[in-house]
């Protein structure tokens, strides 16, 4: 062919790409919209559900299911007692705290034996799903509720196993080292499992950031935001990602994420699908997807669902390094669980899940950073170089940035609807503001991050790096200049 041919050929190729990138994202932001809108709605319906009243009975009902709570701990010495603190403080009739301190090279278990009074003790268990060697054990003098597994490490995942093996209630909730959950938490996460005992075995919690907020003795007294624009975007991202999002997949019975930092289980149902998987650094998605397929294979019924009341406060990463690692990580998490369970995607064995889900978070979760690199770096070389005109470069910017701001301003408007978690219109402003820079600056950094990740995938990085921590402890600074 001559270079005329060649030269149309070229431009036809980059034309239909250009035109493919900007129908992806049209497809994809109104996905997420919808799921908004649908976890929304679906939200309205369950808070009307619950009302303080019953929050005091079942407080009172000796029906109500005892439960471990798990806390896997690897450096967390920053956060780890405020953590203990917020925990041993929450309203539920029967719960132990099993802190299990991961082989933490800094001062993690120290300061619990110092601040709880900790001894070692003989406390027997059944190995059910594999971990690391446990060292000892501990409780606590003044909390009796209050057992400190010291282990060798062995990642989250088989530090979660330990717990798993040491815990004696039929329900367990993990949560992160640096997170604090509100009082009423437990109460409200497992409502599912009493309103369906026979079918319910997992159920996730609304996570927010904590950055910027005031604590007082392991509780958030006075919800602000912080200074830094880093950690006031992601508020905007857990919003619309994590909230409504996850509501809205739970409601269509594809939910493929409980996030590790707060999640109830039946104890049972995950000893039997083989506990959490310690060669995995996505260890909360591959188990929530393993017990879809496990349960599927087997013809058993079941729900997983999500309550979006129960709150649970984490630090979120406030420098670039600390945040390029963490979204690595999870992008790592999500290729390897693919990867497990490949045999599920657009499989009608799997039924919303195999058919929905799936399809969903291979498309856009999963190749989205490299669609979405691709559009950042495309389009706009295509406009530089002549090949396409101004209204297709507005139209992608519209389609890509603009449509993405609206969807977060109204998930962020539908959070103050339902929960008014923020004060008045400065902080929902600034939360505005912040998502303006999430879409325009914050999503293309993401996505280059989490395309690195499938070459430390092929690589087989297994680290988790190093997550540096100002903890939950230190004086809040609000978004209106107010020390804690």
């Amino acid at each position: 062919m001559s270079p005329a041919v060649w030269q149309e050929l070229a431009l036809a190729v980059v034309t239909a790409a250009d035109d493919a990138i900007l129908v992806y994202f049209l497809v994809l932001n109104s996905l997420v919209l919808c799921l908004v809108v649908l976890g929304f709605l679906r939200t309205r319906r369950v808070t009307a559900m619950v009302h303080t009243r019953d929050l005091r009975s079942r407080m009172q009902s000796p029906l109500m299911s005892p439960v471990s709570v798990i806390v896997p701990a690897y450096n967390e010495a920053a956060n780890i007692v405020e953590t203990a603190h917020s925990l041993l403080q929450l309203r539920y009739p029967r719960f132990e705290v099993l802190i299990v301190n991961d082989g933490s090279d800094d001062e993690t278990l120290e300061r619990l034996v110092e601040r709880f009074a900790l001894y070692p003790v003989g406390r027997g268990f059944e190995q059910r799903v594999p971990c690391q060697k446990i060292r000892a054990i501990y409780e606590s003098r003044r909390h009796p509720n209050l057992v400190v597994v010291d282990k060798e490490n062995g990642g989250k995942g088989d530090a979660l196993n330990a717990g798993l093996n040491v815990s004696r209630y039929p329900l367990f909730c993990g949560i992160d080292g640096d997170s604090v959950l509100e009082a009423d938490a437990l109460l409200r996460v497992v409502r599912p499992f009493h309103e369906h005992p026979d079918t319910m075995v997992a159920a996730g919690g609304t996570v927010r950031i904590a950055n910027g907020s005031l604590l007082r003795a392991g509780r958030v007294v006075d919800v602000g935001l912080a200074r830094g624009v880093l950690p006031r975007v992601q508020v905007v991202e857990y919003l619309r990602a994590f909230l409504f999002g996850r509501m809205g997949w739970a409601s269509l019975g594809g939910l493929l994420i409980i996030s590790g930092a707060f999640g109830v289980f039946q104890r049972r149902a995950v000893i039997e699908a083989g506990g959490y998987a310690t060669d995995s650094v996505g260890e909360d998605m591959e188990l929530v997807v393993r017990l879809h397929r496990s349960l599927r294979d087997r013809g058993q019924r079941y729900r997983i669902g999500f309550v979006p009341e129960p709150v649970c406060w984490t630090e979120a990463p406030a420098s670039l390094a600390v945040l390029r690692r963490q979204r690595t990580r999870w992008q790592r998490g999500l290729i390897d669980s693919f990867s497990r369970h490949r045999q599920m995607l657009c499989n009608p064995r799997y039924g919303t899940v195999g058919l929905l889900a799936m399809p969903y978070y291979f498309l856009f979760e999963l190749l989205g950073p490299l669609v979405e690199l691709s559009g950042y770096v495309v389009v706009p070389l295509s406009y530089m170089l002549g090949i396409l005109d101004l209204s297709v470069l507005q139209a992608f910017f519209a389609a890509a940035v603009l449509y993405a701001v609206v969807i977060s301003i109204v998930a962020m408007l539908l959070d103050d609807l339902a929960f008014r978690r923020y004060r008045g219109i400065g902080q929902l402003l600034s939360l505005a503001s912040a998502a303006v820079v999430e879409a325009v600056a914050f999503r293309p950094l993401c996505a280059w991050w989490r395309s690195l990740a499938f070459w430390h995938h092929a690589r087989k990085d297994m680290s988790w790096g190093r997550m540096d921590r100002e903890g939950l402890a230190a004086p809040a600074l609000g978004s209106d200049g107010r020390g804690g």
